[in-house]
């Protein structure tokens, strides 16, 4: 018999289909069946990155940036993959794809959004630096893609603002709640269908669905894996950091999801206020 739950996922499901998400570019199809093989071609997949000129100069420019902080500047796109990796490239390839996927729009509102979502993946990767078995690469990538579907649903849903981080408290539930109330819709389920289309590990798919969630992320209900509760939780606690430090106002976020996050990282709340300072001088160095 189908469930009350069914039929709102298939309706959720023609949503998705209708707004018409961006499909995931050739070149990246291409990158991730060479680097799923046994014996990926280096040769192949430099070239294959360098026919995009704009892309290529693009990845240059993000590997020889202080964040990556190499000895030796790489100056091609075969010397990057071979001082970072192959998985470190295509991480920076993705993000950068799905920045050109978006161009549209209110200039101003995308503007901010990259704008506070770079400076919080930034600091993601840092934070998670100096948190035992957490990856920084792994991070940066999680929190550059978490909230893509507010982009998404800012292109095709009139009167849509996206929530971005300082935003005001909402009396009457989270983020995805209200979405859902408005539009039948949210962005954390246009954002895991879009990174599912983006060949994205379908791990990091099921913890972009659910990084609202955070009762679910608790009692096990998401069943989301310990390295993805890691990067939601370092993500968190990096934009509650950005928030109080960069921008002076508390995060709304963190009143819902805080306790989750100091429980997930192990931490206590003066700990994780003394890291932010350290961390918002280590990113401003930067």
């Amino acid at each position: 018999m189908t469930t009350e739950l069914e039929v709102l996922d298939r309706e959720a499901e023609e949503i998705i289909n209708d707004i018409g998400i961006p499909p995931c570019p050739a070149i990246l199809t291409t990158l991730m069946r060479e680097m799923r093989g046994d014996d990926p071609d280096f040769v192949k997949l430099g070239k294959l990155i360098g026919s995009d000129v704009s892309l290529a100069a693009a990845m240059l420019k993000t590997v020889n940036s202080p964040f990556y902080g190499l000895r030796n500047k790489a100056t091609s796109v075969h010397q990057a993959i071979m001082l970072l990796g192959l998985r470190n490239v295509a991480e920076i390839v993705t993000s950068l794809l799905m920045r050109q996927a978006f161009t549209g729009g209110s200039s101003d509102v995308h503007d901010e959004y990259w704008e506070v979502s770079s400076a919080i993946a930034a600091l993601s990767a840092l934070l998670a630096r100096r948190v035992k078995g957490m990856g920084r690469d792994e991070a940066y990538t999680f929190a550059l893609f978490r909230d893509c579907g507010m982009l998404a649903m800012l292109g095709n849903f009139t009167g849509y603002k996206p929530k971005l981080p300082g935003h005001k408290a909402d009396a009457d539930g989270s983020i995805t709640e209200i979405e859902d109330r408005l539009y039948n819709m949210n962005h954390a389920r246009l954002g895991c269908r879009m990174a599912q289309t983006w060949l994205l590990p379908e791990d990091t798919c099921q913890a972009i669905l659910w990084h609202h969630d955070y009762a679910a992320l608790t009692d096990g209900r998401a069943g989301v894996s310990p390295t993805s509760l890691g990067n939601i939780a370092v993500t968190l606690a990096a934009q509650n950091i950005y928030c109080r430090n960069k921008m002076g106002v508390a995060d709304a976020e963190w009143r819902l999801g805080g306790e989750f996050a100091l429980a997930r990282l192990g931490m206590a709340p003066e700990a994780l206020e003394a890291m932010g300072r350290d961390l918002m001088e280590e990113f401003a160095a930067d």
